[in-house]
């Protein structure tokens, strides 16, 4: 069993930065896939940013140099820096833990909401 909890979001202008934190329990989270998703109002949830295991990173073409995923094995943590960030952005933002047994675990999100 995996708990995610997400922190960080909020309201930011256009051009800004905010870092989102995701802290995991358990023992076994060097493991896991971990991950970065978002739902905007009507739209499907997209993914934003994945890390494995052996910290190779994916991020989607819409924030790509832009957003930046790391993990911290050691603390159970995964954070997602973003900058220059863009309304269209905005969402809600959750945290996904990918088990090697392909269970999925998320986060209860975050909203960032970017607004001039």
């Amino acid at each position: 069993q995996v708990q995610l909890v997400e922190s960080g979001g909020g309201l930011v202008q256009p051009g800004g930065s905010l870092r989102l934190s995701c802290a995991a329990s358990g023992s076994i989270f060097r493991l896991y896939v971990m991950g970065w998703y978002r739902q905007a109002p009507g739209k499907q949830r997209e993914l934003v940013a994945t890390i494995t295991s052996g910290g190779s990173t994916n991020y989607a073409d819409s924030v790509w140099g832009r957003f930046t995923i790391f993990r911290d094995n050691a603390m159970n943590t995964v954070d997602l820096q973003m900058k220059s960030l863009k309304p269209e952005d905005t969402a809600v933002y959750y945290c996904n833990a990918d088990s090697p047994s392909r269970l999925r675990y998320w986060g209860q999100g975050t909203q960032v909401t970017v607004s001039s």
